[in-house]
């Protein structure tokens, strides 16, 4: 009697361990979440990783985390970083964050067009480097809570890369250098929207370059004063500036822009045609013209 006695003690004793170690280990601390940002630092180890989750109020007790953490041989696999966790997730979901390294992350789009500027201030961020107009392309990012300028600035100019590797042969046959053909992407960008104008103004002024007309780009004289209306007035287009294409023949110095593929890609096959003169409506259509004259008229129509 004495050993059955003992028996079912052993057995309620060990139902009450594993049943106290299963709701600590696989029951979240809380119905409600109260996501937060959780930071590991280098060197950390398990038991402090363990204590400052406690403290944080994401888990029961450490030593739910410690424990399973040793029961699963996983102790020495914790990864730093910054990681979004809740006290609405259990403590294999935590650990399986921690341990794959699935550090919290910011969404953010860069839209084709963007300038180095604009992009700074989207990010809140100063990027580091000369240069880098023209070079950090446009996309849907998504970069670790923290992220620095020159991260940023290294993932934009690998993804570059990435992009235009395809083209690279491409360009070299053109007899144009990448910083050319990314320059006149830059005023594509800035000028028109579709396709097909993006091809058809790219051979307009290609053509002006070759001839040694002056581009006489409106989107160059934005870029040196900074205003956000497509207007432009006679005092700016006195700025004595190489970016002033109006007053400078050629190229500007570089890119004035962050270009998208589409825009390079017309930059780099260009579509003849008779046109010599382009204009977008305030609508954003755009409106070829073969002579000066005929871009007059458009210019009195459209721009009163």
């Amino acid at each position: 009697m004495k050993k059955i006695k003992f028996l079912i003690g052993i057995f309620a004793f060990s139902f009450f361990i594993s049943y106290f170690f299963w709701w600590g280990i696989f029951i979240p601390k809380d119905r409600v979440s109260n996501e937060k940002i959780f930071s590991i630092e280098k060197g950390q180890g398990l038991f402090e990783i363990g204590k400052n989750l406690k403290k944080e109020g994401l888990i029961k007790n450490e030593i739910f985390f410690d424990f399973y953490l040793i029961f699963i041989k996983k102790e020495k696999n914790l990864q730093a970083g910054k990681y979004y966790l809740s006290s609405m997730m259990n403590i294999p979901e935590i650990a399986q964050k921690i341990i794959s390294g699935e550090t919290a992350k910011i969404k953010v789009t860069i839209p084709e067009g963007s300038r180095v500027k604009e992009i700074e201030e989207k990010l809140g961020l100063k990027l580091p480097g000369d240069n880098l107009e023209g070079y950090l392309f446009p996309d849907t990012y998504y970069f670790p809570v923290g992220v620095s300028g020159e991260e940023v600035v290294k993932t934009m100019r690998e993804n570059f890369e990435k992009k235009i590797s395809p083209y690279k042969e491409e360009i070299e046959r053109s007899g144009k250098t990448l910083q050319e053909i990314i320059t006149m992407a830059s005023l594509i960008e800035k000028e028109v929207k579709e396709k097909e104008d993006k091809e058809i103004v790219s051979g307009i002024l290609w053509k002006r370059l070759k001839t040694g007309i002056p581009l006489q780009v409106d989107a160059t004289i934005t870029y040196l004063t900074g205003k956000k209306t497509t207007k432009i007035t006679l005092e700016d287009l006195q700025i004595d500036s190489p970016y002033n294409t109006y007053k400078y023949k050629g190229l500007p110095p570089g890119p004035i822009c962050n270009p998208g593929l589409e825009s390079i890609l017309a930059a780099l096959y260009p579509k003849e045609s008779e046109y010599w003169y382009y204009l977008s409506t305030p609508e954003g259509k755009t409106i070829f013209s073969k002579t000066l004259k005929e871009h007059n008229l458009v210019k009195a129509k459209y721009l009163k």
